[in-house]
């Protein structure tokens, strides 16, 4: 009896020594845990996605590729296959597996070290977001600590929900959405069972396991999770039969980064750079929504891509991409991999023979000939002969020679036999085209250059180049709210100004010639520089710059008179900006690139509004703008009527043909266009803003007008119409041989007859309705 006695004392005393000693290991354990309330606001290193007005992505920012997705847009399928590889029992213990755990220390111990952990999921969230990787029996009692406190803390669901984001399942991919599209190139929403079994089975060891580098592997391990799934009747015989039978194609999602819209993009991520810091845009997984609209970025990059490639052409021959001795060019020729075999394609290839009539060449296992009259362009360069003065080149000897590497487009693939190819170069001339909507401001397209990949400084929105007269227009708006008229007349003779530093300015008509009096109309229609400096001298360069300024212009603007011919220096974004101030009616808008942007739980970060500035009155918008519909109909840009709509542009030109802009609007849509080279120098004669620009505008607006109802530019209540003679600016007689209909703000309108004396006149006042509105400037 005394014996039972002492044995049930001792128990007592080694369950108190027990319970004391775990106790102690309990509160050493957690002395230095780390807290779980981190967990409540789960921000994991997240990709943002970029979209297009309509939802399309065009592009991801990311340091890690994950994708936040709720457990509620998973496939049943997957969140089933994981629980049935990781944890069955999630739903039902309280964090931890006490049979597994048990299980394992018997393994690690039989192995004499620790081989298999035993974790259930919540633990697996543990040791991932709390604690280092370490194997050690001490981080194991702290998982174990932090699992139990995490499922108070927690619902099953949001520790799930953690789980199947936070998890590595090879290839760069965090979570399960990176990995479905990673994987089979679809959302998680879509998994089907047996797609879902492949990538539950990665956790225990991505490498070994992918799918792409051991399929065989991969195959046993879907096994096994589809086998575990049977077995928990959590599917049905009938289903494990079909998913053990599936086919599965194992196909990356194409990463739409960098393809569309390439500078669109860059400026998209330097934007948000700039608003939220680089960590924010690179592992915030902000949801972006941006003003760009595919087809007309598609077809944007295209055109001015064929623009430059033409112009390049004007310019003559730029030389081959490199020359190769013959023993190189078996090497080169033989490591080819022929892509292109459409009509238009282009491919590097080594000229093997020339004749005066055209070269032979190789590439790949193909051989083709381009003929003498596909290089016919490809003269010596020299900027001070227009290509028509230069002639045509009649012997491929003078450009080609054997070994030389060059660019051919493909005029027809002909298998085994010669194909028929076209020489071609990659400009080194750039360019870029924006086009935005003026009554709302969204930015549809933006091409910052030729070639992304070759280099990323975007002219679109970074180079600052003369416009040339494309700043005209702003001089005249100015001279509008200073009294002029459409019908004013201005002398146009020569001018010599002294600048201040003892050089004398001769500014000069493009033509190199003088008109005498001209017509206010007819100055901006045909680009005259003489009478656009005395307008500005008269109304004040001050005042020019100011009305800049309300425009939108944000660029360098000196404030002296060359300035009125466009020596300033603006991007094409900010050009755009400023025309919209003619396409509104009167008011600036600046341009909008993103529209929204969002968290990724959909808290909404960032809404666009409209920016809109007061610049002039809707009346003297309208005068200007239509004055420019003239200048498509009667002046520099007459290229521009073959779009076959009401539409407003203005060509600029600058000194030597170094910079050539287009800007062209209809009321709905604004587009400008800027050619030039990124080392200032002259492209070359007769180079200028109809020649290079209008065409690349031309080219893009042709292919998106279908998608816009014809609209004509409307008239304010305060503007009249009055038949002008051209020779005089007053209202057109039975004698007038040229005349014009021309817009005025109601009061400023002519009211005597070019062929009736003013002092006929009932009253014997001025020509218009007011003294200032007739100018004659000497």
């Amino acid at each position: 009896m005394k014996v039972l006695k002492f044995f049930f004392i001792f128990l007592f005393l080694l369950l108190i020594i027990a319970i004391g000693g775990a106790a102690g290991i309990y509160y050493w354990a957690q002395e230095d845990l780390p807290s779980i309330t981190r967990l409540n606001d789960y921000s994991p290193n997240l990709a943002t996605t970029v979209r297009d007005r309509d939802g399309q992505i065009i592009g991801y920012f990311y340091r890690e590729k994950r994708f936040l997705i709720p457990l509620s847009m998973m496939s049943p399928a997957t969140i089933r296959a994981f629980l049935a590889a990781e944890d069955a029992g999630f739903y039902q213990h309280e964090g931890i597996d006490l049979p597994g755990i048990v299980r394992a220390a018997i393994k690690n111990f039989i192995a004499g070290g620790i081989k298999q952990g035993g974790s259930t999921i919540t633990q697996q969230v543990i040791k991932s977001m709390l604690l280092t990787p370490e194997r050690s029996y001490e981080r194991k009692l702290k998982e174990i600590i932090l699992a139990y406190r995490l499922e108070k803390y927690l619902t099953k669901d949001e520790i799930l929900t953690i789980y199947l984001n936070e998890i590595f399942l090879g290839a760069r991919s965090y979570g399960v959405e990176a990995a479905a599209r990673e994987y089979f190139g679809i959302s998680a929403s879509q998994l089907t069972i047996a797609q879902a079994a492949v990538l539950a089975g990665l956790p225990v060891a991505p490498s070994r396991y992918s799918p792409y580098t051991s399929p065989e592997r991969a195959r046993e391990r879907q096994l096994y999770v589809l086998s575990r799934l049977r077995e928990l009747h959590w599917i049905t015989p009938e289903e494990y039969a079909v998913a053990v039978q599936e086919p599965l194609e194992y196909k990356t999602q194409e990463d739409p980064s960098w393809k569309t819209g390439p500078y669109y993009l860059e400026e998209v991520r330097r934007q948000l750079v700039e608003r939220y810091g680089e960590d924010m845009v690179y592992t915030g997984g902000l949801q972006v929504r941006t003003s760009m609209d595919s087809k007309h970025q598609e077809i944007a990059d295209k055109a001015l891509k064929d623009g430059l490639r033409a112009t390049s052409k004007r310019h003559g021959w730029q030389g081959p991409i490199q020359h190769l001795e013959a023993l190189a060019q078996d090497s080169f020729v033989q490591a080819q991999v022929i892509t292109a075999q459409e009509p238009g394609d282009w491919v590097q290839v080594v000229v093997k023979n020339v004749e005066k009539g055209g070269a032979t060449v190789r590439f790949g296992q193909y051989t083709g000939l381009i003929p003498v009259s596909e290089m016919s362009w490809a003269r010596q360069p020299n900027p001070k002969i227009a290509p028509e003065g230069a002639g045509k080149v009649t012997d491929a000897n003078k450009v080609l020679k054997s070994g030389d590497v060059v660019w051919a487009e493909v005029v027809e693939a002909n298998g085994d036999k010669p194909w028929n190819l076209r020489l071609e170069q990659e400009p080194l001339v750039e360019g870029a085209l924006v086009s935005m909507d003026p009554r709302s401001g969204e930015v549809l397209a933006l091409s910052g250059g030729y070639d992304f990949f070759r280099s990323q400084f975007n002219r679109a929105t970074q180079a600052l180049r003369q416009p040339g007269s494309a700043f005209k227009p702003v001089v005249y708006a100015t001279a509008l709210s200073h009294g002029y008229t459409a019908a004013s007349i201005i002398i146009d003779a020569p001018i010599v100004y002294n600048d201040g530093s003892g050089k004398p300015w001769k500014p000069e008509n493009f033509e190199g010639i003088f008109y005498g009096p001209t017509l206010f109309r007819t100055a901006l229609v045909k680009s005259r520089n003489l009478v656009t400096v005395r307008i500005a001298q008269q109304v004040g360069i001050q005042e020019v710059v100011k009305k800049a300024k309300l425009m939108g212009l944000e660029g360098i603007m000196e404030p002296n008179l060359s300035l009125a011919l466009g020596s300033g220096q603006f991007t094409p974004l900010n050009m755009c900006q400023a025309y919209t101030t003619f396409a509104r009616g009167g008011t600036s808008i600046r341009p909008q690139i993103i529209a929204s942007v969002a968290s990724p739980w959909g808290e909404q970060l960032y809404l666009a509004s409209e920016e809109i500035t007061e610049a002039m009155t809707s009346e003297e918008a309208y005068i200007i703008s239509s004055l420019l519909q003239q200048v498509v109909q009667d002046g520099t840009g007459a290229r521009a009527k073959a779009l076959g709509r009401p539409v407003a542009g203005k060509t600029g030109t600058t000194n030597d043909e170094q910079d050539a802009w287009f800007m062209g609007f209809s009321p709905y849509l604004l587009t400008g266009v800027w050619v030039g080279y990124d080392q200032v120098r002259p492209m070359g004669k007769y180079e200028t803003g109809a020649r290079v620009s209008l065409p690349i505008w031309l080219d893009y607006r042709q292919q998106v007008e279908e998608l816009y109802p014809v609209e004509d530019f409307s008239v304010p209540p305060g503007i009249v119409m009055a038949r002008v003679d051209g020779r005089t600016g007053r209202l057109a007689g039975s004698g007038t041989s040229q005349a014009y209909m021309l817009p005025f703000q109601n009061g400023t309108e002519p009211v005597y007859f070019a062929d009736i004396p003013e002092a006929y006149s009932p009253s014997g006042s001025s020509n218009t309705g007011g003294e200032s509105l007739l100018r004659q400037i000497f």
